[in-house]
C-alpha cells in the first residue's frame, strides 16, 4: 500500500460527541524515546500562525500514571490523562517503550473508543504495536521502522506490514517508519487538512523537505528478529544469507529444512513476516545495492556475485524494488559520495563475496552470524536516519526513492 493510499479509502468516519479534528490528543508512556515523542508536540503543539501554518490545539496525554521517564532518566508529567483524549479528533501515539511488552489496557479500551467515535489514529514507529494492540490494524495496510517490521508481522500476522514505506495512510488509521518519517507522517497530516502550502510553510519552519522521496530500501539490512536465534530454521536462514552468490531456489532451502515447500513457506513467513521468495530476492537485491555502492564490478559482474541467473533477472528485480536501474543508481550514488569512499571498501566487500565460481565458504563473513544475532531490542531507539547531505541542494536524489504524495 503506497504513502497516497487515503486517496482509495472512503473519508473517515464523521466524529461523534465532543471530539474536533483540530484537536490532536498525543499519547505517552513512560520509557519512550524523547526523541520520537517531541515530533507531534512540535509539529500540532506550537503556534505558527504567523508563518500561514493553521493552529492545532494539542493535548498531551499520559498513557499511564506519571511521572514517565523517558531517555536519559528524565522525568514527565503530562497535563492530561486518557480522559482527554474523548475531545480529540486526531490521536498520535508517537512511540512504544518495548515491542515485546503489551501495552496499558486503559490506553487500548481509549485508542479503540476513539477509533469507533471517528477520530484519526496515528502510529509512529514502535507506536504501531500500541494500535496493533488495540486490533487497530487487523486487515490493514501498516509500517513501522524497517528493523521492527519483521516482529510486528510475526506478532500480529493479520496486520499487511509493509517495512518498505516511509508512511502509510488508510484513513482513519495511519503509521510510519523511524524518526525521521513520524516528521513526513505528521506534514502529511498538515497537508491533508490545510493543504500543500500550509505543510509547505511549516516544512520550512522546521527546516525538512515537504515531500521526501523514496522509502526505507536504502535502510533496510539483512537484521532478522532476535527470536530466529533459537529456531531450527535459524541454521537454514543463515547458510542463505552465506551463500547468495550461488543460484539456489527456495526449494533448495525447504531441502536443507526437511521440509515440503508448503510447510516451509508457512514456517517462515511465521518467524519472519515474509515470504520465502521474496525475502530471498530482497536480500539478493540488498547484496547487489552494496557491491554496486562499494566494487567496480559490472552489472553483469554483480548478477553473478548476488546468485542471480542473469543480468536481466537482477535488473527487472532492482528497478521494482528501488525504482532504478542498478547503473543509474551506481552512478546517483557515487555522485554524492565523496571520491574514493567506494573504492576503499572494495577490498573489504571482496572479502565477504566471492566471485561466482569461487569455492562456497566465505572469508571473514561479517553478515552470518552478525544477520542472525541483530536484536531489535526492547525500549532501543536506534533509527536509521538520512546522513547529513540527504537534502543538500544540486545533489541528485539516489534512484530507488518512490516519491511521496
Amino acid at each position: 500500500m503506497s504513502q497516497d493510499s487515503a486517496t482509495a479509502t472512503e473519508a473517515a468516519r464523521k466524529l461523534t460527541g465532543r471530539r474536533r479534528r483540530e484537536v490532536v490528543a498525543v499519547l505517552l508512556f513512560s520509557g519512550g524515546p524523547i526523541f520520537e515523542s517531541s515530533i507531534p508536540l512540535s509539529v500540532f503543539g506550537i503556534d505558527r500562525q504567523d508563518a500561514g501554518v493553521p493552529r492545532y490545539r494539542l493535548l498531551v496525554c499520559g498513557g499511564e500514571d506519571g511521572p514517565l521517564r523517558t531517555t536519559g532518566g528524565l522525568e514527565l508529567t503530562t497535563p492530561y490523562g486518557l480522559e482527554a483524549i474523548s475531545r480529540a479528533g486526531t490521536v498520535v501515539v508517537p512511540a512504544w517503550r518495548s515491542i515485546t511488552s503489551p501495552p496499558p489496557a486503559e490506553a487500548l479500551d481509549a485508542l479503540r473508543r476513539a477509533h469507533e467515535e471517528g477520530a484519526r489514529i496515528v502510529g509512529l514507529c514502535t507506536g504501531a504495536f500500541v494500535l496493533a494492540a488495540a486490533g487497530l490494524l487487523d486487515g490493514r495496510p501498516a509500517t513501522t521502522h524497517w528493523m521492527y517490521a519483521p516482529t510486528l508481522a510475526k506478532r500480529y500476522p493479520s496486520v499487511h506490514v509493509d517495512p518498505r514505506e516511509l508512511f502509510v495512510d488508510d484513513g482513519d488509521v495511519l503509521t510510519s517508519a523511524g524518526t525521521a518519517a513520524g516528521i513526513d507522517l505528521c506534514l502529511h497530516i498538515v497537508r491533508t487538512d490545510h493543504g500543500t502550502e500550509a505543510a509547505g510553510a511549516l516544512a520550512r519552519r522546521l527546516v525538512v523537505p515537504p515531500r521526501r522521496s523514496g522509502g526505507q530500501e536504502r535502510y533496510l539490512d539483512r537484521s532478522l528478529p532476535e527470536e530466529i536465534g533459537s529456531d531450527p530454521l535459524a541454521e537454514v536462514v543463515a547458510w542463505a544469507l552465506e551463500h547468495l552468490h550461488e543460484q539456489f531456489d527456495v526449494e533448495t532451502l525447504a531441502a536443507r529444512a526437511y521440509m515440503s515447500r508448503r510447510t516451509f513457506d508457512r514456517r517462515f513467513r511465521s518467524l519472519t513476516g515474509s515470504a520465502p521468495l521474496q525475502w530471498l530476492i530482497t536480500q539478493r537485491v540488498l547484496q547487489a545495492q552494496r557491491l554496486l555502492e562499494t566494487s567496480d564490478y559490472s552489472v553483469d559482474e554483480v548478477a553473478g556475485r548476488c546468485g542471480f541467473r542473469s543480468p536481466v533477472a537482477l535488473r527487472g528485480h532492482f528497478r521494482r524494488q528501488l525504482g532504478s536501474s542498478p547503473a543509474a543508481y551506481r552512478a546517483a550514488y557515487r555522485a554524492r559520495r565523496p571520491q574514493g569512499v567506494a573504492e576503499s571498501a572494495a577490498a573489504v566487500i571482496e572479502t565477504v563475496v566471492p566471485s561466482q565460481g569461487s569455492p562456497s565458504g566465505r572469508r571473514g563473513t561479517p553478515m552470518s552470524s552478525a544477520a542472525i544475532g541483530v536484536s531489535a531490542s526492547a525500549g532501543s531507539s536506534e533509527h536509521s536516519l538520512p546522513g547529513p547531505d540527504a537534502y543538500a541542494p544540486g545533489r541528485p536524489a539516489l534512484p530507488g526513492q518512490r516519491s511521496a504524495p
